[in-house]
């Protein structure tokens, strides 16, 4: 019997998702655990999987947006066609998939249905490789192999060319998916070459078992003559006369932004905070990070967890709105925002104040690598109480953050700049941080909001109490 393959829905917040590409084609027979196309949220890309098998028709082409739910394709028995009429199958005999294999393993220790524990980017990279996942420990949740694990594998492993895979009749992935001697190379990449129109087959990896990285496409662009910006530096980013569509990440954030604004009464305040004790504090964590070879929690860091314990004094702006109820969480949740390729994501550092400033620094280290190198995974981008936008760096004093949905408040962090205080007759010059408030002001008043921002103001001048609490 036909089964329907829908857009599933991958997170809270999700109302629809992009056909990023299918890892399976049209015809071929498919396994359960078998991957079958790349999806792409507003916060992430996701590999899906088969939950059952039979013969694939797609409904659906790369690049269509989707509602969740919405049916784009079918796993059909011999003979069968497609429900809608989109596709029909004849009967043919399976076509052997390498990755069909791997995903059957057993390795790592199963999980309860017999299948190895891994995660699907892993068992691509794993087949593209020609390795064995039973070698493999994984380092993931439950011992779950992910794809670094595999990457340090190969790191570990004698450099060896991996054998191209053959291209099968039903798809040619192989000419999708491999660059210079069949090496595999990630969707991401792919798409960055695309852009550039760099051909991977003349690109050199320099990534771990010689995989092509992002950055090898673009250092190969790179020598390709292109219109110089003022100042003669290459022009980067969008440039004059591209039309960029609003559909996936970026087109998730124009909904949830206009969403925000249409749904909350939203209203922002201004603070000024002397931080020139924890600017010293800082600068002498610096000097003894370089001595040590590691690295200093930055102000960002000291102030998302300054931030996470004056809502523990300030429950109400760690709230959400819905049926005409406000809730108070129980959790503070810290979501930190990261500037990526084509839009904003923000990633979730949870129980912010139960950590250490050192242990916030490494969670938020971590979670904006991920951000940038598209390693993030739902689990780290769901669940945030209250959220914190840095744009110091860019010389931003002032700004007025917009409310994720599901939150009552974020603070925006400016740069750090010199100001002055008097003493007597006496101008004393300090250090001092701009922070921006934006509240709902359905569910907190103007008062309170400025008396949260005075307890956060009152810990982050106490930098040596904030490293040493949780």
């Amino acid at each position: 019997m036909a089964q329907q393959i829908v857009l599933p829905k991958l997170g809270l917040t999700m109302q629809e998702g992009v056909i990023g590409e299918w890892l399976a084609g049209e015809g071929q027979h498919i396994a359960v655990g078998d991957l079958l196309l790349r999806l792409e949220t507003d916060k992430v890309e996701v590999d899906v999987e088969a939950e059952a098998e039979g013969i694939l028709a797609t409904g659906a082409s790369a690049g269509d947006v989707l509602p969740v739910g919405a049916v784009i394709g079918w796993l059909l028995g011999e003979g069968e066609s497609a429900p809608d009429g989109t596709a029909t199958v004849a009967k043919q005999e399976p076509v052997a998939q390498t990755h069909t294999a791997a995903a059957s393993l057993v390795v790592g220790g199963p999980d309860d249905g017999g299948r190895i524990k891994s995660s699907p980017n892993a068992r691509r990279v794993a087949v593209a490789a020609n390795v064995d996942l039973s070698t493999i420990r994984g380092t993931g949740p439950g011992g779950r192999i992910v794809s670094e694990d595999v990457e340090e594998h190969l790191a570990a492993a004698p450099a060896t060319a991996p054998e191209p895979a053959a291209a099968t009749p039903a798809t040619g992935k192989v000419a999708q998916t491999a660059g210079a001697a069949g090496q595999f190379v990630g969707p991401i990449v792919r798409r960055r070459a695309d852009e550039l129109g760099v051909d991977l087959a003349e690109v050199a990896g320099t990534g771990i078992g010689g995989r092509i990285t992002k950055a090898d496409v673009e250092a190969a662009a790179g020598t390709v003559a292109a219109p110089a910006a003022i100042g003669g530096s290459p022009a980067t980013g969008p440039q004059p006369g591209e039309v960029i569509p609003l559909t996936g990440m970026r087109g998730a954030i124009a909904r949830n932004m206009i969403d925000s604004l249409q749904t909350m009464a939203q209203l922002t305040h201004g603070y000024e905070v002397d931080v020139t004790a924890l600017v010293a504090v800082r600068e002498q964590l610096k000097a003894e990070a370089a001595q040590s070879g590691s690295k200093a929690p930055s102000l960002n860091d000291f102030v998302v967890k300054a931030a996470a314990l004056a809502l523990r004094e300030h429950p109400l702006l760690n709230a959400g709105i819905a049926d005409d109820k406000i809730t108070l969480f129980e959790e503070i949740n810290v979501g930190v925002a990261v500037a990526v390729d084509g839009g904003l994501i923000v990633p979730v550092v949870r129980d912010a104040d139960s950590l250490s400033v050192a242990e916030v620094a490494d969670r938020t280290r971590t979670l904006a690598s991920g951000a940038r190198t598209g390693k993030l995974g739902l689990s780290d981008m769901e669940g945030a109480t209250f959220s914190v936008s840095t744009l110091g760096a860019y010389g931003v004093d002032f700004f007025t953050p917009v409310i994720n949905p599901g939150n009552v408040a974020i603070l925006g962090v400016g740069r750090v700049k010199d100001g002055f205080r008097w003493e007597g007759e006496t101008p004393v010059r300090t250090q001092v941080l701009t922070l921006s408030l934006t509240f709902d002001h359905r569910a907190v008043d103007g008062a309170p909001a400025a008396e949260y921002l005075k307890a956060l103001s009152a810990i982050l001048s106490r930098p040596l109490s904030l490293l040493a609490g949780r």
